[in-house]
């Protein structure tokens, strides 16, 4: 089912769907799984390099390297942005700790030397957005690497949308969020 709320179409499936990052079984495996890097928007791609410099420290020699070769975004010509990749699949932001991939954008702003947390894309994950006309559409992605996270999820009761508040306020704001917040009591009693 799709509701539409504002700007945007909303798969229920992220109501019905259970969904906790368990990054213990997985190790972080979205960061370099796929066919190509975290998607960008031109915004982001503006931030980002505002706080380059201080993102670098955080980064992975091979990271490091690739970056100066061929920056840290690819899709210019097809005006689809996407981070880009090593050989090896890993974004160009990716370090490893005890054996979990991690981002380095993520960890400089978590260390306060950044105002950038990291790509909605990445943040929104398992939720993927597209486009409709005007409408952003709300989708869950599945993938068999977040299985671990659907157990989990499972095991914890939460949904995808809950799981997700913090990037879906970041995304569309609280006023959005509470309102998208009661359609899914309502849908949660009926189901």
């Amino acid at each position: 089912m799709i509701l539409e709320v504002d700007n945007t179409l909303i798969s229920t499936e992220i109501f019905s769907t259970n969904f906790v990052c368990h990054l213990d079984k997985c190790k972080g495996a979205c960061c370099i799984e796929g066919d190509r890097g975290a998607p960008l928007d031109k915004e982001e791609i503006a931030f980002i390099d505002k706080n380059l410099e201080a993102i670098k420290p955080f980064m992975s020699a091979d990271g490091l390297a690739l970056l100066e070769q061929e920056g840290f975004h690819e899709g210019e010509e097809i005006n689809d942005y996407a981070t880009t990749c090593l050989p090896t699949g890993e974004c160009v932001f990716v370090f490893k700790e005890n054996g979990i991939l991690g981002c380095a954008m993520e960890k400089a702003n978590k260390a306060g030397v950044t105002d950038f947390y990291k790509p909605i894309s990445c943040h929104l994950y398992p939720i993927r957005l597209g486009k409709i006309g005007s409408y952003d559409s709300v989708n869950y992605h599945e993938w068999d690497i977040c299985k671990a996270a659907c157990s989990y999820g499972n095991v914890l009761n939460v949904s995808v949308f809950s799981f997700l508040k913090e990037p879906l306020i970041r995304k569309y704001g609280e006023t959005w969020y509470n309102e998208v917040e009661t359609i899914y009591s309502e849908f949660s009693k009926s189901n």
